[in-house]
């Protein structure tokens, strides 16, 4: 039997989960930024063979899932055991994206990477870990993300695409680092930069939303239409 109501309510569902895996997906991906990493990881390991380079990157990788994976599970008790609300942290949040995508849109990353983050590398044998997986893949930005993500979830369903836009972007991060001499041959460092630009551009609106919904939490603003 047809029922209008239960057609509408099935694609408000499906709509809605839709929009907020095209979000979580874009917002880890383009903060994780695998193509960013490339001329650091490749300035660290000049010392390495290919081999090691792939071993390197499989193990940042492997990092970068596993420290988004925990901070997106216990988000919610994180939340609770400092007493903070999802407002406060989407605005927090919000902020720190703006930060990153007005930074990216100058192709710099000074908030995941630096100069003493790339000379500590290049004196490591094995920079997978730190400091290639953690703070240059997950970097503050990425974390606070999927504990927004996850807080602002409306449904246990909507939590799925969090975590296989994490595994993706991991997935997605290996492929590029373990390629990295591939990837600066073909997009050179001016493409990598313009690739920056773009994510950085993107990330900036999506920041701005963050801010948006944190206000219309505490009813500072109404988005409701009129």
């Amino acid at each position: 039997m047809y029922l209008p109501a239960e057609a509408a309510r099935i694609h408000s569902f499906f709509t809605s989960m839709t929009e907020f895996s095209f979000v979580a997906f874009s917002s880890i991906f383009f903060l994780v930024d695998p193509f960013a990493a490339v001329p650091p990881f490749l300035a660290m390991t000049n010392h390495a063979d290919s081999v090691a380079r792939r071993r390197m990157a499989g193990r940042a990788a492997w990092t970068c899932f596993i420290v988004l994976s925990l901070f997106a599970i216990s988000g919610s008790f994180i939340f609770k055991l400092f007493g903070i609300t999802l407002a406060a942290f989407e605005i927090a949040g919000g902020l720190i994206l703006l930060l990153i995508g007005l930074e990216m849109l100058q192709a710099r990353r000074s908030t995941q990477e630096g100069v003493s983050e790339t000379e500590e590398g290049a004196q490591k044998e094995d920079i997978g870990i730190t400091p290639l997986g953690i703070p240059l893949l997950a970097g503050p930005g990425a974390i606070s993300t999927v504990m927004v993500l996850m807080g602002a979830s409306p449904t246990w369903q909507h939590a799925i695409p969090i975590f296989v836009a994490i595994a993706v972007t991991s997935l997605a991060s290996y492929l590029i680092l373990a390629s990295a001499d591939r990837v600066r041959k073909r997009m050179g460092d001016t493409g990598i930069r313009i690739m920056m630009r773009i994510m950085g551009l993107m990330l900036t609106a999506i920041a701005v939303q963050f801010v948006i919904n944190g206000l219309a939490r505490i009813n500072l603003i109404n988005l409701s239409p009129q």
